[in-house]
Order: C-alpha cells, then sequence, then structure tokens
C-alpha cells in the first residue's frame, strides 16, 4: 500500500499555484521525514489564458528544486486531459520533468477514456510511471461502460484512481465501484477522496480495506472546495491501526503552517459543500459562489438544487426606467480608495449638481456616503439589502433606489419588505454577455439605462492575485466586465483613483474639481 500527498497541486486551487518559498521547504522536510510513497507538486500545463502559478506549470528549476528538497520521494506532476494531446508530449512538454519526476498523473473525464488511453502510451513511452485519476467516480454506476476501454492496457496504466469529486459516495459505494473497476482491468486501484460529506477517511479506509493500492491526502485537507483526506488524520490511524511510524514533531510543524493558511483561504466542508456532495453537483461553482461573499448559504443550495426561491427574495419587480436623466455618474466600489477620496467626490457633485448620479456597485462605502448631495442608486444582489439595511437603519427615512438584476434572478436575491417600495430591477444587461449578478455590472448597466455618457469608476482598487484564490475569481471576473465596458461605443470612461485593473482609461479626481 503506497501513499500520495498532493498538498501543492490539489491545493492550488486556493492560492492559484504560488506557495511561499520557505512554506514549501517546510513542507518538503516533512515529506521526506513522513511514510510518504509519492508526493505530487503540481501541473504541467500548455499556456493557458490568465495568470496561473508556478506549480501549475513546474518549470525545470521548480522541479530541480523540489528533488533537491525531497531526493527520497517519488515526486509526480498531473496533466489534464482535456487540455494535452500526444502531439504536446512529442513537442518536449514532459522533457524538463524526465530527471525528476517518476510518475504522471492524468485528470480524465470518463467520457474521453479512449483518448486518454492514447496519451497515456505516449506518456509511457517517455518513461514514466502512468496514473489514471478518473474523476466523477459518484457517477460510474450509471454509465460504466467508458471501463470497457481498459481491456487490454494494463502495461501502459500503473494505478487507476478513482476519484470522488463531488464528495460524495459512501463506503459500500466504494466496495461496488472497487468491484466493477476489477472486472474490468487487473491495474492496482487507488482512491482520492473529497469531504464534503467528512466521509473522506472512512471511505479511504474502506478502499484500502477493499484492496486499493494507493492513497491520496493532503495536509490539513487543503484542495479544491470542501477539500480532501487530511494526511495528519490519515496517518495518525495508520500509525494507531497498523503500529506505522509516524515523524509526529516534522507533522505538526508543517500541519500549523498550515493551518494558519487555512484561517486565510477558509477550505473545508460548509452546507453548499455538504449538499453538493450529496447531490453530486460540481464544486468549482460552489467555491466561486462561497468564496465571494456575495449570496446567502440558502440561495447557493437553492441554485444547486435549480429551484427558484418561493418568497420575496425572487418577486418580479418594477423595472427600472430608461430615460437620459444625468449625463455623468460615478460608480463607486468598495475599494480603500472610495473612502480615502471622499471628499474629492463630494466636491465634485457639488459643482456638478443634477446632472450627476452616484451609483453604488454593493454596499461597503454607503455609510461614507450618506451625507452627500446628489441622486443614489445601490446596485444589489444576493444579501447586500440585508447589509444595507444594517448599515443605513431605518431605510424609510431616505429615498434612494435599490436595483437590482433582471429577473428572474438565478441566485435569489433577498428583498426585504421595508425596501421593496424604492426597489426595482434591470430589463437586462446590455454590454456583457458575462452570464454574472456581478455589483460592478449591475451599477454600470444602471448608469446606461440613465442615459449617462461619462462614466467615471472610483474605489475599484484590483486584488493582489496572489493573496487569495477567491480575490483572483472576483478580479477575473471584474477584468471580463470591464474589457466590455472599455468597448462601449458613445461612452466616454475613465476609472479616477488608482488600479491594478488592466486596460482602463486612468486620470484623477481632482483634475474635474
Amino acid at each position: 500500500m503506497k501513499l500520495l500527498d498532493c498538498t501543492l497541486r490539489d491545493g492550488g486551487y486556493y492560492t492559484n499555484w504560488d506557495f511561499d518559498e520557505a512554506l514549501v521547504a517546510e513542507y518538503a522536510a516533512a515529506m521526506e521525514a513522513l511514510p510518504i510513497d509519492y508526493v505530487e507538486v503540481g501541473y504541467r500545463s500548455m499556456a493557458m489564458k490568465g495568470y496561473l502559478g508556478e506549480y501549475f506549470y513546474c518549470p525545470e528549476y521548480v522541479l530541480k528544486r523540489l528533488k533537491s528538497l525531497m531526493p527520497n520521494k517519488k515526486l509526480v506532476i498531473i496533466l489534464n486531459e482535456k487540455d494535452i494531446r500526444s502531439s504536446h508530449i512529442d513537442e518536449g512538454l514532459l522533457d524538463p520533468c524526465k530527471p525528476y519526476v517518476t510518475m504522471v498523473r492524468m485528470a480524465i473525464d470518463p467520457k474521453n477514456m479512449v483518448r486518454a488511453i492514447e496519451l497515456a502510451k505516449t506518456v509511457k513511452a517517455a518513461g514514466f510511471e502512468v496514473a489514471f485519476n478518473v474523476m466523477y467516480m459518484s457517477n460510474w454506476k450509471l454509465d460504466p461502460s467508458f471501463l470497457d476501454a481498459l481491456v487490454g492496457v494494463d502495461d501502459v496504466i500503473d494505478y487507476f484512481y478513482m476519484v470522488d469529486s463531488y464528495g460524495g459516495v459512501l463506503p459500500q459505494d466504494v466496495k461496488d465501484t472497487i468491484a466493477l473497476v476489477r472486472s474490468k482491468t487487473n491495474v492496482p486501484i487507488g482512491f482520492h477522496g473529497h469531504d464534503n460529506l467528512e466521509m473522506a477517511l472512512i471511505n479511504t479506509i474502506t478502499a484500502k480495506e477493499a484492496g486499493c493500492e494507493i492513497l491520496d491526502a493532503t495536509i490539513t485537507g487543503m484542495g479544491r472546495g470542501a477539500g480532501n483526506l487530511k494526511t495528519e488524520l490519515l496517518l495518525t490511524y495508520l500509525e494507531s491501526a497498523e503500529n506505522m511510524p509516524i515523524a509526529y514533531n516534522e507533522l505538526s510543524n508543517v500541519v500549523s503552517e498550515f493551518e494558519e493558511m487555512r484561517k486565510h483561504y477558509q477550505w473545508g466542508t460548509s452546507l453548499p459543500y455538504m449538499f453538493s456532495g450529496a447531490k453530486s453537483l460540481p464544486q468549482k461553482q460552489v467555491m466561486e459562489w462561497v468564496g465571494m461573499n456575495r449570496y446567502p448559504l440558502g440561495s447557493i443550495i437553492n441554485a444547486l438544487n435549480n429551484k427558484k426561491q418561493e418568497v420575496a427574495d425572487n418577486l418580479k419587480l418594477t423595472t427600472l426606467k430608461k430615460e437620459t436623466k444625468y449625463s455623468k455618474a460615478i460608480i463607486l466600489g468598495g475599494g480603500k480608495t472610495a473612502k480615502e477620496h471622499k471628499t474629492a467626490v463630494k466636491k465634485f457633485f457639488e459643482e456638478s449638481g443634477q446632472d450627476a448620479c452616484l451609483i453604488h456597485a454593493g454596499t461597503r462605502q454607503v455609510t461614507e456616503y450618506l451625507d452627500i448631495d446628489c441622486d443614489q442608486y445601490y446596485g444589489l444582489v444576493g444579501f447586500e439589502s440585508e447589509k444595507l439595511l444594517k448599515q443605513i437603519g431605518d431605510f424609510s427615512k431616505v429615498t434612494q433606489v435599490c436595483v437590482y438584476p433582471p429577473f428572474p434572478r438565478k441566485m435569489g436575491t433577498t428583498i426585504p419588505d421595508s425596501i421593496i417600495k424604492v426597489s426595482k430591477e434591470l430589463e437586462r444587461i446590455t454590454f456583457t454577455d458575462l452570464d454574472t449578478e456581478s455589483p460592478m455590472a449591475i451599477a454600470t448597466q444602471i448608469a446606461i439605462d440613465l442615459g449617462v455618457t461619462h462614466l467615471y469608476y472610483i474605489g475599484f482598487d484590483g486584488y493582489d492575485l496572489s493573496l487569495n484564490q477567491n480575490q483572483f475569481v472576483m478580479a477575473r471576473e471584474n477584468q471580463i466586465i470591464l474589457d466590455d465596458i472599455m468597448n462601449m461605443e458613445g461612452v466616454q470612461i475613465e476609472f479616477l483613483t488608482p488600479t491594478k485593473y488592466k486596460n482602463v482609461n486612468v486620470s484623477s479626481i481632482y483634475s474635474l474639481i
């Protein structure tokens, strides 16, 4: 029985595959001291759109450094089969890996099994051990025909992994699926368990007892969505059940380091992840919805269950009237510059009079601008209405307009009774095709519908993409929206405070007052 730790690869979904070098050295020291056979250090990939860190591409210098830190471990990289073809291997994608990497794993959608086997043959011929990570294990019983392709390829594949992609299988499912796979191939079987239902440990123990020969885990369970079986939990079990010697000093040191990271990224299961696991629903969307802190948990679960909420949080509102009402608008984001330059913004409105309006993209800076003498609009999604009420207090005393995404709102939107009378909804989003309920998109569409020809953005500071995967998701969403905004015709668009977003026109609020 072999153990594989894939913390750096699977944990990269939270850090965008960038890790502090000192942390990696601490991790490598622990791997060297622990009874781990294989260490999966990241992806190997062709160039992809957008920023992805060094452990997504694993350049040669990274592999060389890791091998020097873990000389006694077998290093592993993984390929996304959907993005890689045999021609990429022939062109040298894996050549830098040969001195350092023992095994190449392939993440595979079952429907692509035949194509994956052809890629595996090329990888095997290049001199690597080959492992299949076959996803969506909980759905295999519905259509196991893809397993027929495994007949006759025992000499190509070294390990066949069952991947519980949704984190929803139970121990009997594990036993049944192992029997199903074993009826088609003699390739050693592995198990990669996700922890949505907190079943990763018992499922892994069941897999081991049923004959699996290689098992996955990650330090503190760090991994996509709800995460994985915790390496420290598996090792503690094996020490107790099988007297496996464990270097607890080294283990505790690295666990402490990753626990500090978890306080920031907050991986682990939650109610939406539990629901997605139980229903075999994708974790990627859940991870984005939870990370954005844009929607209440109930709305996320309803969206996952493809149900529209039956209460006032998804009612049909009066559509915001399209009219030429203002020539200028400031769209206010939640960044710190919106607060730092509020005096200048207020001066702008003093000089602009009734020809300008203030549109809030979300609620973060609302209280800073309650005393400003101008028409204001609040672009709201999810449960931001509740945040707004907490900040303003008695909403009946103000006349600002709350504007929501077009009906029906896919996630459901909380609209308290006390603000329905000042609530409108957009007819549709016209300037971007991005399927989103982004506050920035809502605020921009409000300006378009009100006839604004000079659009000014303040408080969209951008994100340091190396800090937080959730911030990365939001930054990527905003950048796509901004690219579409900059392509609008007949509208002057400027950012009036510093921003990290690209391809935008930047000037200064102070040049306008």
